[in-house]
Formats: structure tokens, C-alpha cells, sequence
């Protein structure tokens, strides 16, 4: 691919105001639907009362389990989540009724009126109270709060540890974070003639849509048609919630044979929605003298909260990188999913690898000033090459391993040699201490061994010359679909103008997976490309003989169709027609299956991912000794993306998983006093604003990847999960104080 174009197909209508969100979406005759939550974190004997509801002025009906005609409970893994609580509450953001009224204000009016009952129990709300032996079992299934238990077991670190120079032994804590989409929950569903209910909503995935919504009413899913529509952010948030959401307006319009929306609140969408995992982690690890990394024993422990979502997935993820970007040839780690009270944890943006890179990128810094070594040295005697083996074992000989190369290029941008001496290591004399931090990464590419990967697209020509082109992979915000069109029209070698992004619906293709793991790109492309070929292919066979060539002689370019004499070409507008006087349909259909990978459970071995994209970050900063309040200065970033389809785009996403990052490390956190989130919207939760961010220049490297049929990979998750690290080195190099968990926050007494 060369394209470099930089494109959004939906720019205009996002700016203008033009795009329609759910919220956007009207039907008349439309009920409102508002959630009923209780304010137990733990209880059983739930009981409602819904009478003095129902009196209200305009409440039309209030639903409860008992009206719920399928599953009150699913989820992707285990289906233990209640889309509608029977019995026993187990977290603070469980809804246990659903009021119906002709206007939101009546809805909400009557929904005070609900009232509820319940037996309280005492809420486990650490980890180390879930782990108790003697500890209530809080899931619906199994006979244990341990929910998940990943191990790896790569080489024996056990007797290496007597000959190591160094032996660190330190234990890191990440925070639990909210994903802060701009567009809340929401989700409006129709009843029609045919019997299938259409549903609009505000999620990640229409299928896993699908599924929460056919179990929850008991139907097939054919019954239900899900519709893709501009999406308000989502960055991993939008799934098992979002779904809930839809399936309960659904259920609704199917019961009242009405439309049925429901748009949360703030408020609700934080109290209710899965959050990042917080971690707690203990890591041992022992050096030689020069540095080289001999041991490592990792023991990792996830908050899973109330129910399992996608914890064995974001799990998994941490431990096949549990040690980072190194080569390390005897791991033994332990990564844990533990249930609480708490409300739940699930997928977002990064997915199992900021914690741990917390820890790592530490650690390399940490076993760098205790052996004299330098930062960059250790890093570069111990990162992944050409042709290393990874701790899964996996041998990494089938793309670039690049990592040097990403290293090298954001080091000499920053000009981190000469600044890394000038840092002030708690030493100034004026009011301010300075430091540079860096962190390195490497993060397998889209599913990997944690699911089944593949991707569908369809390219559709019409009689016009005009062509339709959808593919699987959902559009959130990120600019998927921009960069279909781009890789569509680069192969046809058609202008733009002429493509059309088709709105999907789960009626229209088929199901092609989530659109998480950073794999829109490197999957939704090569599919796009299978199909873009595919569809040549069959115009070749049918104009080879207007163009008075052979059908591999047939070319595609200047949007037109040519022959191997240029005197004979045909307009796309005279190829349609050409098509429809032989009765052949210009449609194509492509399927791109991702490369095999491997997986042992037992010893955490095996080709964890395809491929991999190679990172570096690193910040400057400093720190207001009077104050001890953080002021990033500047930010360089490099990635090997393998191919940047849209430049602009790769840029963009690079920014904001870097401001992501920046929340995380400094000032994010979802605070939860006795089960109950206090921190409900974004004057108490705090996000960063943009003084809050520096100058932030992005590298973008590329080396063609050979697994993917464009060449790319992707940049979504990478641009999150480092920044962290690197401004915690850099406040170690400013301050000469380590801060082991997050966000990272210091007093001035910390600095004397």
C-alpha cells in the first residue's frame, strides 16, 4: 500500500453537527425507559414494589425479572451478568426494575417512586478479603472467589536467583479507571410489521449486542436486526453495558409493541458500566552484573468486581506479556482474577498490558541505577530482536522486530542521552526538579490465542458505476471506515467520490468478531482487500473482451478499467451497464483469516499473536517543589504500525492514548467507599484537560507487515499503554522517590 492520504468520511457530519447518535434517533409514538437501581452493594431477597409507580402520571408499565421471558443473566464468557437482577444483588450498579412512561420527566418521577427490599450481606470488597478461604462465594457459578487463574511456566527461575547480582523484589498497584466515552449509554428499539424488533444504540458491537438481546428474550436471532450508527467513543466501554441497555429497550418494545428508548445519565452510566481492572502486582526479578534479566516470578491479582465479563481474556493478555518487551528465559508468573462486590471490570483500551508495563518499565529503570547501568543499555540487552524467542516461546522470525529501531528513533528526537544527565534526582536550586522517563513495549496484534479471528467484507457495484463497500469491523469513532474506503479505493484505483460506505446492520453481514484488540485495521483491510480483489477478478473475466485483452491483462487505475492497449478503456459509469446486459452481478465477497496461533493453558506457552507492533514513549517534566504538582513538558512517541493507511488518523490515535495514558498515571481513579462509586461524573472524576497536556510529537515507523495484506497493523491500544511508565521513570529521575501505584500523586513532604 502507498496511500497517505488524509481522509475522514464522516468529518463533515461530526463537525457540523449533522451525525446522528443514538440519543439523535426519534420513532414517534416512542415510550421512555429509566433504570431503577437499589442502594445495597450486597443483599438477597430482593423484593420491588411497584404500586405507587405505576399510579404516577404517565408511567405506562414497570419491569422486573419477572416479565423477563429468556435468561435474566448473560455475558461473553460465563453468563452470569444480570441484564435484570432476580434475586440477589451483587454490586452497587445492578439494575433490578425498569420504568416505562410517555415522557423521560414522568419515567424518572415514577422510578423514585420504586420501592426496594432486600436481605444485606456484608460486601467483600478487596481482593484479599475475596481470597479469604472462609469468604462468601459472590458468583452465580463455581465454588470460589478466584475466577481466573492464568500460569506460565517458561524455563526454572528458581535456582537462577542464587547466582544473580541483583534480586529485586517489589510490589506495584494500578487503580481502577472509568473509560469517560463523551456519548453516555443509549439505545432506542422498534417493533416491526415482520416481527423483528430493530435496535439503535450506542455500542461497540452489534453482534455481541445480538446475543445479549436474543437470550434475554428467549429468541432466536433472526428476531432482532442491529444497527450500526456514529458512535460517541467507547475505547473498550461498550459492550456488555451498552448491550444490556439495548437488550432492555428491546425487550420492552417487543412487551408494548412500541418504540422504546433509553439514554443514560452520567451518573448512571459510571455507577453501572465495567471499569479498567485494577491490579495489584509482586514481581521478582534477578540481574547479572551486566544487567541481563536471569528470573523473573510474577504474582498478579486482577479485581474482576461482581461478575466475570471478559477478565480470563484481559487476563490472558497480561500474562503472555507479563514481562514486557524483554526476552527473559525463566518466567514463572501467576495472574489471578479475583471477585468482589465491587461494581465490574472488563475491557478497556490496552486490555490487560498498561498494569504490567507499570511494573516492568519500573523495574528495568530500578535494576539500571543499582548496577550503574543505563537506561537504554539494559533495555537494549534485554528487548526482543530479530529471531528471539518471547517468554511464551513463541520465535519471532516472521515480520520486523523493530523495537530497536522505534527505541533509537524517539531517543534521538528527544534527545534523551544529554537530558537524561541533566535530570535534578530530588536536586535543584530553583523551585522546580526535572526529569526525562522512557518506556519500551511490544503488544501482539489483535485477538491472538484469546478467540477465533477473522473478518468479512462486501463490495457492491452499482449500475451507476457508484460502489458500496461494508465490512465487519464496527465503526466507534476511531475512523475504520475511513481507511476501508482508502484501501478500497486504492486497489480499484477509483476516486473516492465514486465509494460509498454502506451502514451495517448484523442482518447484512456476518458476524466478523469484536472491533477491539487494535484489530480493525490489520483485519477489517485485508478482508477489504480479499473482497477488492475478488470483485476485479470477476469484472476482468466479464470486460476482457470489450477491452480486447486477456482477463489477466485487465487493469484498474485513473478511475477507469483498461485494456493492455491504452486505446481501450471503459468508464466504470459503461462497466456497470456492460455487467447488466450479461446479467452479472458485480459483487464480491472477501474473508480474511488471521494467521494460526497456539496456546498451552497449562504452561502458558505457545505463538501468542501473529504479529506484534514495537513502541516507545517518552516524556519530560517536572515537578513544582513547593507543591509537588507535575507539569508535563514535552511527549515523543514512536510506533511501527507497519503501514500508515491514513497518516493523519495513525497521528490521532497516537494523541489520545497518550492523553489517556497521562489520566491514568496522574489523576484518574474511580473511588469506591464501601462499594459505592462516589466519583459519578467529571467534576469528581478527573479527566485531563488539554493545558493538562504538553507538545506531543509522533514518529510513525514502518516496516510492511507480512501478515497482514496491506501491510498494517494498527496503533490504538499501543499509544495508551506506555506514557504511564515513562512519566513515573521521569519522576523518579526528577525527584529520586519512586511511586510504585497510581495515579501518581506527591506531597511536598515527599520531596524533603
Amino acid at each position: 500500500m502507498t496511500t497517505e492520504k488524509n481522509y475522514r468520511n464522516d468529518a463533515y457530519a461530526k463537525v457540523s453537527g449533522r451525525a446522528a447518535y443514538a440519543d439523535d434517533v426519534n420513532f414517534a409514538g416512542a415510550l421512555h425507559m429509566v433504570p431503577v437501581y437499589a442502594d445495597f452493594v450486597a443483599a438477597t431477597n430482593l423484593q420491588i414494589d411497584c404500586a405507587d409507580a405505576l399510579r404516577s402520571p404517565g408511567c405506562v408499565r414497570v419491569l422486573t425479572a419477572a416479565d423477563v421471558p429468556g435468561s435474566c443473566t448473560y455475558g461473553q464468557i460465563e453468563q452470569d451478568y444480570p441484564i435484570l437482577v432476580r434475586d440477589t444483588i451483587r454490586s452497587w450498579g445492578d439494575v433490578v426494575a425498569l420504568v416505562l412512561a410517555d415522557t423521560r420527566e414522568q419515567a424518572l418521577a415514577a422510578a423514585a417512586l420504586v420501592k426496594v427490599t432486600a436481605t444485606p450481606q456484608k460486601p467483600l470488597l478487596t481482593i484479599e478479603e475475596a481470597m479469604d478461604p472462609y469468604a462468601r462465594v459472590i458468583p452465580s457459578y463455581g465454588n470460589s472467589n478466584i475466577v481466573v487463574h492464568h500460569a506460565m511456566r517458561h524455563g526454572n527461575p528458581d535456582p537462577e536467583f542464587a547466582g544473580c547480582e541483583l534480586v529485586l523484589e517489589e510490589d506495584f498497584e494500578t487503580q481502577t479507571i472509568e473509560q469517560a466515552y463523551m456519548e453516555p449509554e443509549s439505545a432506542i428499539s422498534v417493533p416491526r410489521h415482520d416481527g423483528v424488533i430493530e435496535i439503535y444504540g450506542s455500542m461497540q458491537h452489534p453482534f455481541s449486542t445480538r446475543r445479549f438481546t436474543a437470550a434475554f428474550l428467549g429468541e432466536p436471532l433472526s428476531n432482532f436486526e442491529v444497527y450500526t450508527i456514529a458512535v460517541g467513543g467507547g475505547f473498550g466501554g461498550k459492550d456488555d453495558t451498552a448491550a444490556c441497555v439495548c437488550a432492555r429497550t428491546a425487550l420492552a418494545a417487543r412487551l408494548l409493541r412500541r418504540p422504546v428508548k433509553m439514554t443514560y445519565t452520567r451518573e448512571w452510566s459510571i455507577r453501572e458500566s465495567y471499569k479498567r481492572h485494577p491490579y495489584k502486582l509482586h514481581y521478582k526479578v534477578g540481574f547479572s552484573s551486566e544487567g541481563q534479566i536471569m528470573a523473573v516470578q510474577a504474582k498478579i491479582l486482577a479485581d474482576s468486581g461482581a461478575y466475570l465479563s471478559v477478565s480470563p481474556w484481559v487476563t490472558w493478555r497480561s500474562t503472555a506479556q507479563c514481562c514486557g518487551a524483554y526476552s527473559v528465559e525463566n518466567v514463572h508468573a501467576d495472574v489471578y482474577a479475583v471477585a468482589t462486590n465491587n461494581v465490574f471490570t472488563g475491557a478497556m483500551r490496552g486490555f490487560g498490558s498498561p498494569q504490567v508495563n507499570f511494573a516492568i518499565e519500573q523495574l528495568m529503570d530500578m535494576a539500571a541505577v543499582q548496577l550503574g547501568i543505563h537506561p537504554l543499555g539494559i533495555r537494549r540487552m534485554n528487548m526482543v530482536k530479530q529471531g528471539s524467542r518471547t517468554v511464551t516461546g513463541q520465535l519471532l522470525d516472521n515480520h520486523t522486530v523493530s523495537l530497536e529501531e522505534v527505541m533509537n528513533k524517539v531517543v534521538h528526537e528527544i534527545g534523551y542521552r544529554k537530558k537524561f544527565e541533566q535530570c535534578s534526582r530530588g536536586k535543584s536550586e530553583g523551585d522546580t526538579l526535572y526529569g526525562i522517563g522512557l518506556a519500551i513495549s511490544y503488544r501482539g496484534s489483535s485477538l491472538g490465542a484469546e478467540g477465533m479471528d477473522f473478518c468479512t467484507s462486501i463490495i457492491n457495484g452499482q449500475y451507476d458505476g457508484s460502489i458500496l463497500v461494508e465490512s465487519g469491523i464496527h465503526e466507534n469513532g476511531q475512523g475504520s471506515e475511513s481507511v476501508m474506503l482508502l484501501v478500497l479505493a486504492e486497489e480499484l484505483g477509483v476516486n473516492l467520490k465514486r465509494l460509498r460506505y454502506r451502514r451495517g446492520s448484523t442482518s447484512n453481514i456476518p458476524d466478523s468478531g469484536t472491533t477491539v484488540a487494535t484489530r480493525g485495521t490489520i483485519m477489517g483491510s485485508s478482508s477489504v482487500l480479499i473482497a477488492a480483489r475478488k470483485f476485479k477478478e470477476l469484472l476482468a473475466g466479464h470486460l476482457a473482451e470489450r477491452l480486447r485483452c486477456k482477463p489477466e491483462d485487465v487493469r484498474f487505475h485513473d478511475d477507469k478499467i483498461w485494456g493492455l492497449s491504452f486505446d481501450y478503456s471503459l468508464t466504470w459509469e459503461e462497466a456497470m451497464k456492460e455487467l447488466f446486459l450479461q446479467r452479472v452481478t458485480p459483487y464480491a465477497f472477501g474473508t480474511f483469516q488471521a494467521p494460526d496461533v497456539s496456546w498451552d493453558d497449562t504452561t502458558g506457552q505457545g505463538n501468542a499473536y501473529f504479529t506484534y507492533v514495537y513502541s516507545c514513549q517518552a516524556v519530560e517534566l517536572e515537578i513544582d517543589k513547593k507543591t509537588g504538582k507535575i507539569k508535563l513538558l514535552n511527549i515523543v512517541a514512536g510506533h511501527d504500525i507497519g503501514k500508515a493507511i491514513n497518516r493523519a488518523m495513525v497521528l490521532g490515535q497516537m494523541h489520545g492514548g497518550i492523553a489517556q495514558g497521562v489520566g491514568m498515571a496522574l489523576m484518574e481513579e474511580i473511588l469506591r467507599p464501601e462499594g459505592r462509586i462516589s466519583t459519578l461524573n467529571f467534576d469528581a472524576y478527573k479527566i485531563p484537560r488539554t493545558t493538562d497536556l504538553p507538545e506531543i510529537s509522533g514518529i510513525i515507523v514502518e516496516n510492511h507487515d507480512p501478515n497482514s495484506l496491506t501491510g498494517a497493523k494498527g496503533i490504538g491500544e499501543p499509544a495508551l499503554e506506555l506514557i504511564a511508565p515513562a512519566i513515573a521513570n521521569a519522576v523518579f529521575n526528577a525527584s529520586g522517590k519512586r511511586f510504585r501505584s497510581m495515579p501518581i500523586k506527591i506531597n511536598p513532604e515527599d520531596l524533603e
